[in-house]
């Protein structure tokens, strides 16, 4: 029994494993001295969140004089500074709980997020804003339960990823068990709508999958599903379809004035802004120009009033987390913490890939999608699950530190 132990062992650290990371070596016979924190990555958040708070007031100063809001001046911000509390509070809880605990919880999680994706269409329960069936009301949070689910796939697909390390090259019983719970939360999340947030999902499972040493021909088989997928929801969709196509052209009057209408205020708004903005709180296309300036556009605002130089801080901020989580999770599955580094490495997929989509939509490489920018966007279910996911992170990066030092977790 002990050699198959320390077989499986073995089969998953070369199939996890990377070998550009250099061998560890620790004293067991040293005590654990302070464990030290990882200033860097909390520098980049506590910027992000401080330069969100202030784009967040700025972009939505304007909207108490709107019909749509008739609000005051300071009822977005206060909101949004009552979230990150909420935020910060959540994700020192989170820092707390051990990676084993987290992943003995991981299948729990999954299923209490799949029972919050179907409580959002039960009269009185959920809240439909827009037409779309995402929140669940909370008082002043109105939790968007595709946020939480995010983090549920996240631990389930590392936990799922380690019980079937063995059977990587497998379709039935490595990627199909995996593929039929995923189609239920699409089934789910898609009937809200939100396809923005189930490509996010999808992103994230099928990541920690490849670096789980997934077959590649299985992994590319289904990437081609996958776009194919999309494509067909895009194309049955007549809505979708405009949408997805406007963005090719739009200035276009039909898309300038239509589906693009927020594009090319987006794209004028990075104009205007040029190397150096034209100064905090300046900005004239959060004057009810663009729409919804204080959430999925606000990269677009803070071009405007920070300039170029403002944008390239914020992607340098986002490229430092990143990647720091990988170097985290490739720590970890060194350190033979085979969960702890998935967890990483997708944590660094997750920030990573919602960031260039928030970017590319607010820029006109990508088509239109509903995706905040992580920590800088107003959102309160946002700013909770990227914040927890953080201190998930900095729990592992505690976590390799320890077992360094020696100690046992």
């Amino acid at each position: 029994m002990l050699r198959r132990k320390e077989k499986d062992r073995d089969e998953i650290a070369t199939r996890i494993g990377d070998s550009s990371v250099g061998i560890i070596t620790y004293d067991t016979e040293h005590r654990i001295g302070p464990i030290s924190t990882d200033y860097g990555i909390l520098f980049a958040v506590f910027s992000l969140m401080v330069i969100g708070s202030l784009m967040v007031f700025s972009a939505s100063v304007s909207l108490s004089d709107s019909p749509k809001y008739a609000t005051t001046e300071t009822h977005f911000f206060i909101r949004h500074m009552i979230s990150l509390a909420a935020a910060l509070i959540c994700g020192y809880v989170c820092w707390h709980i051990p990676m084993k605990v987290w992943r003995r919880c991981a299948p729990v999680l999954f299923c209490l997020g799949v029972l919050l994706l179907i409580a959002v269409f039960v009269p009185g329960v959920g809240r439909k804003i827009n037409g779309a069936s995402r929140w669940i009301p909370l008082g002043i949070l109105n939790l968007q339960v595709t946020e939480v689910m995010k983090i549920a796939v996240l631990l389930y697909a590392a936990d799922f990823t380690v019980r079937k390390i063995n059977y990587m090259h497998s379709i039935k019983k490595g990627f199909l068990p995996l593929l039929l719970v995923m189609v239920l939360v699409g089934f789910l999340v898609l009937k809200e709508p939100d396809l923005g947030a189930y490509f996010m999902m999808l992103a994230i499972s099928m990541g920690i999958l490849f670096l789980g040493g997934i077959s590649i021909w299985i992994f590319f088989s289904i990437l081609i599903g996958g776009f194919v997928l999309i494509a067909t929801m895009i194309m049955a969709a007549s809505w979708r379809a405009a949408r997805f196509f406007a963005y090719l052209d739009p200035w276009e009057i039909s898309n300038a004035q239509g589906k693009a209408y927020q594009l090319s205020h987006s794209l004028i708004a990075f104009g205007r802004g040029e190397a150096f903005g034209v100064g905090l709180g300046d900005a004239i296309e959060k004057q009810h120009y663009l729409p919804e300036a204080h959430t999925d556009f606000i990269l677009a605002i803070i071009g405007e009033e920070l300039g170029f130089v403002g944008v390239v801080v914020i992607l340098c901020l986002f490229f430092w987390i990143v990647r720091r989580a990988i170097e985290i999770g490739r720590q970890a599955i060194h350190l033979e913490h085979f969960f702890s580094g998935l967890v990483a490495q997708g944590i660094a997929i997750w920030f990573g890939i919602q960031t260039f989509i928030n970017v590319g939509v607010a820029s006109g490489l990508l088509p239109t999608k509903g995706l905040t920018l992580p920590f800088v966007s107003f959102g309160g279910s946002a700013l909770l699950s990227c914040t927890a996911a953080v201190a998930i992170l900095l729990r592992v990066d505690y976590e390799n530190k320890v077992t360094m030092q020696g100690g046992k977790i």
